[in-house]
């Protein structure tokens, strides 16, 4: 509990405005301080979330307080509006809400194209095992409000694995369904006036620790086959596994968000767009035992057949920390592809990497036209880290020769304060990664002896402190800074 208190207060301190504006004298000192090449602008072909056009680094407009939600207007008022009460719902915490959920959605499904449907869930506790969502939908949790995960696995059934990985992401065959689901869903979503859904993942993660875990365990939330999708202004704690995993979906927006769990809790990511189109996730608080975004696209043999790519995706003013992980990943689970990607406006501390890139032979699949920009880390461990050897696999049918691509990495803006190692930028022999830029990145507090480890990797850079390795340095790239 007192480490639940002094989370609150990073949280406040960490979303006010005087930490923004700290951020952006930072960056303007180091532009000023630094050679002044403009970055190559990254202009997403879509009009969901537009990027600046100019050629200019503009302060004002990177760190605009301005929104992806507003894509959506105002949020739909839906005609019919009733209580979790009014289906037998109680909120002791300890009376099993599963029926009264399942009678609710079953019951509000009637009204999907007659104007659409609200379940208020009140102030109280209300204990649940998983229930499924439906279209043209909104899940308000009023203030006080919490929806506990039962801790009765069988309240969370086995469903099919997933097309793109073939079979459960820890285990063999299908996988535990998220507590809160939906699978081919439009317009839907899920707010409240700060309310919370905690799923007491800490029987699942002990049956991962004690090495007694028959299926994957389940999501927090998990949509699928979805479009039109909001989440906002909660609080979501103590995921089974990843937090909010929207897979095969297109437009959605994760706004003002806090997602919470123990920093030893294993894979509780926060926020995994998973082989989904034009996704915006801003301004949320994440603490996890994992990464806080992780941008995933399929494993292997299955996600290069299912070829279904992320894209145009939009991730900013995201805060946390995470000991293990890193703020943003990208990857390991690309095989489908991932591309035009923004990442801006981080903080990120006592965390084990800031940016990284995951992959490894076997995955197939690319990575482009990447942009990371404006962030900053404090006692970060690995600022910038491109790996290989993830060494996991679906089944013995994976390809040793399908060999990932990385092109169009471009980095800006970074400022690392207390760093313990300069970056790892490790390709595959054999492989494409070629491409990466790296602009105005300074990285303090690294012994004098300390330096960036390169393999099988080309780019260009510019402004960069410690100097970097020479696969990045006067190869004839140098427009890829410019």
């Amino acid at each position: 509990m007192e480490s639940e208190k002094s989370n609150y207060g990073a949280i406040m301190v960490y979303f006010t405005k005087p930490s923004w504006a700290f951020l952006v004298l930072l960056f303007t000192v180091i532009a000023i301080l630094s050679l002044q090449i403009s970055p190559k602008a990254i202009i997403l072909p879509f009009p969901l979330f537009p990027v600046p056009g100019s050629s200019e680094l503009d302060f004002e407009s990177d760190f605009d307080p301005g929104s992806c939600v507003t894509t959506f207007g105002e949020l739909p008022e839906r005609k019919h509006v009733m209580s979790l009460k009014d289906f037998g719902g109680v909120g002791d915490g300890k009376t099993s809400n599963s029926a009264a959920f399942r009678k609710a959605l079953d019951y509000m499904q009637r009204f999907s194209e007659k104007g659409g449907a609200q379940l208020n869930v009140p102030q109280g506790k209300w204990l649940t095992g998983s229930f499924n969502l439906t279209s043209n939908f909104t899940l308000f949790l009023e203030q006080g409000a919490v929806i506990l995960g039962s801790q009765d696995p069988e309240e969370w059934p086995i469903v099919e694995p997933l097309p793109s990985y073939g079979r459960g992401r820890e285990r063999l065959g299908g996988r535990h369904i998220s507590l809160i689901h939906g699978d081919g869903l439009t317009n839907v979503v899920i707010t409240g006036n700060n309310g919370t859904i905690d799923g007491q993942g800490r029987i699942w993660w002990e049956l991962w620790w004690n090495r007694t875990l028959n299926h994957t365990r389940g999501h927090l939330v998990e949509l699928m086959n979805s479009r039109n999708i909001l989440i906002s202004n909660l609080t979501f704690r103590n995921s089974p596994f990843w937090t909010i995993h929207p897979v095969y979906c297109s437009n959605v927006v994760v706004k003002g968000m806090t997602i919470l769990a123990p920093l030893n809790a294993p894979n509780t990511d926060g926020i995994d767009p998973d082989s989904s189109t034009n996704v915006c996730i801003e301004d949320c608080y994440i603490e996890s035992g994992d990464d806080l975004v992780a941008i995933k696209s399929g494993w292997d043999q299955y996600g290069i057949k299912m070829a279904r790519p992320s894209s145009n995706i939009k991730v900013r003013r995201i805060s946390g920390t995470t000991p293990t992980c890193s703020g943003v990943g990208i990857g390991s689970e690309m095989s489908g592809g991932i591309f035009n990607v923004t990442i801006e406006n981080m903080h990120v501390w006592n965390s084990a990497a800031g940016v990284r890139i995951k992959t490894d032979k076997g995955r197939g699949g690319y990575i482009a036209n990447i942009t990371i920009r404006n962030i900053m880390m404090e006692r970060v461990k690995i600022p910038i880290r491109l790996s290989r050897g993830s060494n996991d696999h679906p089944d013995g049918r994976w390809d040793p020769k399908a060999i990932p691509k990385i092109r169009g990495i471009f980095i800006s803006n970074i400022v690392s304060l207390n760093s313990t190692k300069a970056p790892v930028l490790a390709g595959i022999r054999g492989a494409s990664f070629e491409g990466l830029c790296f602009k105005n990145v300074t990285l303090l507090g690294l012994s004098p002896n300390e330096a960036w480890h390169c393999e099988f990797v080309s780019g260009c850079t510019n402004a960069v402190f410690p100097l970097p390795c020479p696969h990045l340095q006067n190869n004839g790239s140098s427009t890829c800074c410019s």
